[in-house]
């Protein structure tokens, strides 16, 4: 292979913070027109490598070359300049900004002495048109879907003429078929010339699209390996060290009385006429743990909300051990026995300037253990978080460490560790591993079957499909805020559940039934 098959070379990157060594001597090539994988656990050290290349970080040792050139880049303006493009995990967008206003930012076209919006529309329109984005380049941010946010940030790349493209974990936020829709995306960019490392610690795409992957782990690069020769099973060992179970270790559950009714519950959604809740009744007893599947916006949101008091309900009743608890405060619910894990962990999960002491305290920091005269006992928090890093397995180097720093497993740790730790009667876990590796997925879903062979009902709430019927002892089907169909793990398939998610059922050839 010549120079000149070669889009991007490191060599011997090394990064170092404060207390870990986050990208130990690492070495990786970029071919012309392939996609590299970037496959390691949370806090491996690939979203550090990769803001390297981007000109986010400066590397303490190593070189990088662009095109057979070296490259010192300083800043991601420089990296732009080199024609390299940034997709990252959380979006940088300005919600109340047109798409087109978000693309040309900082880079606005002028006719004259005033910006050329129009021109930029059209050019914005015609990217879409090649690439099959789809997108409507005059429409706000904020009234656009996460998948449809994400090509808005690919477009962005394209409009400032990058030729590498980084994916940093893409499908984190996406439903199943956003995910086929990138992955299409993905292959037409290639098509077009382009060179693409995806990051991610999903083994399932990385079969279905990548051309080569380097596994990374604790910041080395374990090995470099063509995808058409591996298996996910032996990319899943070597990203984690050992031997992994894809399928969920459980015994069977065995239920007891009914914890949590909810009955006829009705709540309002975001349009005026409409509910994002529709008459929707469901129990969850002792000692299970009950799946809801559907797809994303079918009013999953709006119902964990007014579980957890922070959405108000407008009829029915949520009943927890025979009283009702809808419309109370989340404090209140709290302390009635009610635990969540939230969707998304840095809008409702955590305080990403806190130090991890201080995020464990969150739903506790006024009871008499925690505070004392009006004031934060320093030494009791502290002592608690250390005792929950150590129970959870949670990374870090210190209690006294800001959540912001930490990887998304850990993160994610953090969160169980405080939710499980209040002993609630009914937990309810909402997409609990959206963006984890497989390694804290496991984790996590041990963590929720051991609260369910505690005697604790279980809720959880996920658009993997292979997580709902891995994990749920009883599964719901939501779809237009109703609970439309009720099955089991043993007596469904993916397929079937997704049919049921769409209206339909296995043999059904029209839109009709359902139950």
């Amino acid at each position: 292979m010549t120079n000149a098959d070669i889009a991007l070379e490191l060599k011997g990157i090394t990064k170092r913070f404060p207390g870990v060594v986050a990208n130990d001597s690492i070495s990786f090539q970029l071919k012309r027109g392939e996609i590299h994988a970037l496959l390691g656990e949370n806090g491996a050290g690939k979203s550090t490598l990769m803001s390297i290349v981007f000109g986010l970080y400066q590397p303490d040792e190593g070189e990088i070359e662009v095109n057979g050139k070296p490259a010192i880049i300083e800043s991601p303006n420089m990296a732009i300049d080199l024609g390299i493009g940034m997709v990252h995990q959380h979006f940088k967008l300005v919600e109340p900004f047109t798409v087109t206003e978000n693309i040309i930012l900082g880079m606005e076209p002028k006719n004259g002495l005033k910006i050329d919006y129009k021109g930029a529309v059209k050019k914005v329109r015609e990217l879409s048109e090649k690439y099959g984005l789809d997108i409507n380049p005059t429409a706000t941010i904020e009234s656009i879907s996460v998948g449809m946010q994400q090509r808005v940030e690919i477009i962005k790349t394209l409009y400032r003429g990058a030729d590498i493209l980084i994916f940093d974990e893409p499908t984190a936020v996406l439903t199943p078929q956003e995910i086929s829709e990138l992955l299409e995306i993905m292959r037409k960019l290639i098509a077009e010339g382009k060179s693409i490392i995806l990051i991610t610690h999903k083994l399932k795409e990385i079969m279905e699209i990548a051309d080569t992957c380097t596994i990374i782990r604790r910041g080395k690069v374990v090995e470099s390996v063509k995808v058409s020769e591996t298996s996910s099973q032996e990319l899943a060992e070597k990203m984690v060290g050992k031997k992994v179970s894809f399928k969920t270790e459980k015994q069977p559950a065995h239920p007891k009385e009914v914890l949590v009714e909810v009955n006829d519950l009705v709540v309002a959604g975001s349009s005026a006429n409409k509910h994002a809740i529709d008459h929707l009744s469901l129990t969850v007893r002792a000692g299970e743990i009950v799946g809801v599947a559907g797809v994303d916006g079918n009013g999953q949101t709006e119902l964990i909300e007014a579980l957890t008091g922070m959405r108000s309900v407008e009829s029915g009743e949520i009943l927890l051990k025979g009283k009702n608890i809808a419309n109370l405060t989340p404090r209140a619910i709290g302390e009635a026995g009610v635990s969540h894990i939230p969707e998304d962990r840095h809008k409702h999960g955590l305080v990403l300037d806190f130090t991890v002491s201080e995020n464990t305290i969150l739903q506790t920091y006024y009871r008499p253990e925690i505070t004392q005269h009006g004031f934060i006992d320093k030494k009791a928090m502290d002592d608690m978080a250390k005792r929950l890093v150590e129970e959870f397995d949670v990374r870090t180097p210190g209690v006294e460490t800001q959540v912001r720093s930490m990887s998304g497993g850990n993160q994610q740790k953090v969160i169980i560790a405080r939710e499980i730790d209040r002993d609630p009667q009914f937990l309810i876990a909402a997409q609990p591993t959206r963006g984890l590796d497989v390694g804290a997925i496991e984790f996590v879903h041990k963590q929720l079957i051991a609260q369910r062979d505690e005697g604790k009902a279980v809720l959880l709430v996920s658009f993997e499909l292979e997580e709902v019927l891995n994990v749920s002892d009883r599964i719901l089907v939501i779809s237009e805020g109703r609970i439309v169909g009720e099955t089991t793990p043993e007596t469904t398939s993916d397929k079937e559940l997704g049919l049921m998610m769409a209206g339909k059922h296995e043999g059904d050839e029209t839109n009709g039934s359902t139950h």
